[in-house]
């Protein structure tokens, strides 16, 4: 499916052919789900949690009370979240492993920034080979007995406004002047600035609060990884 809207399409492709960065999101961004909403279903609290994560991608309330009482409502173990994980294996995004590996072959760095959790999100940049410590995530906390305790309310992740914050710490860190964001929420396209273009990816969610504020808003990265083929 093909999409001409956006702000500024001209700026997004030109920001894809010169950016030295790009960053995503990762639930209903690299992969078809929210992590957040597969956990709290094999727990048996689906429902109330998925209310929860529509209201904090849709902007309707602060990322730092949906992350809180989200995982209030599941309290997550170590274990727990080791099975779901391998009951209910992420898939995909169609297209998106070859948009990351047309980018790593521009030698353009790539970053995996998520308001989901690093547990669940270092097996994904595992299979797309993006290193871990690219990946600015949210940390569950847990005692020695692996019973959850807690997040990690450092991690700028954790909180509203904290994907541009995570943007400065990989620009301020690498060195990059030029980053894309790319992602499907709310939290995502708060991101620019820093990033000098905001992408939507509507391939899972179709969000007009996105739509409204993407660059460009697309719902096939292989449209992404079109313009990427053309850098030098």
């Amino acid at each position: 499916m093909s999409s001409s809207v956006g702000l500024s399409i001209p700026h997004a492709k030109s920001s894809l052919l010169t950016c030295t960065c790009v960053c995503f999101d990762v639930d209903s961004t690299v992969i078809t789900e929210e992590g957040i909403d597969v956990l709290a279903s094999h727990l048996g609290k689906g429902s109330e949690v998925s209310e929860w994560t529509s209201k904090a991608m849709g902007g309707n309330v602060k990322f730092e009370d949906a992350l809180s009482a989200r995982l209030g409502l599941i309290e997550p173990s170590k274990s727990s979240i080791i099975e779901c994980l391998k009951i209910h294996p992420f898939k995909l995004s169609p297209g998106v492993e070859k948009f990351i590996e047309t980018l790593h072959e521009k030698n353009v760095d790539v970053w995996l920034v998520s308001g989901g959790f690093r547990i669940m999100i270092e097996p994904i940049a595992e299979v797309l080979n993006i290193p871990k410590d690219n990946i600015l995530a949210n940390n569950i906390l847990h005692d020695e007995e692996g019973n959850y305790v807690g997040f990690d309310s450092n991690e700028p992740t954790s909180r509203d406004l904290g994907k541009p914050a995570a943007l400065n710490m990989i620009k301020r860190s690498k060195g990059h002047e030029s980053i894309v964001m790319v992602g499907d929420g709310a939290t995502d396209a708060q991101a620019k600035p820093p990033a000098v273009a905001f992408i939507g990816y509507g391939g899972v969610q179709d969000r007009e609060s996105v739509r409204e504020k993407a660059d460009w808003f697309v719902y096939d990265f292989e449209e992404l990884t079109e313009v990427v083929k053309g850098r030098e």
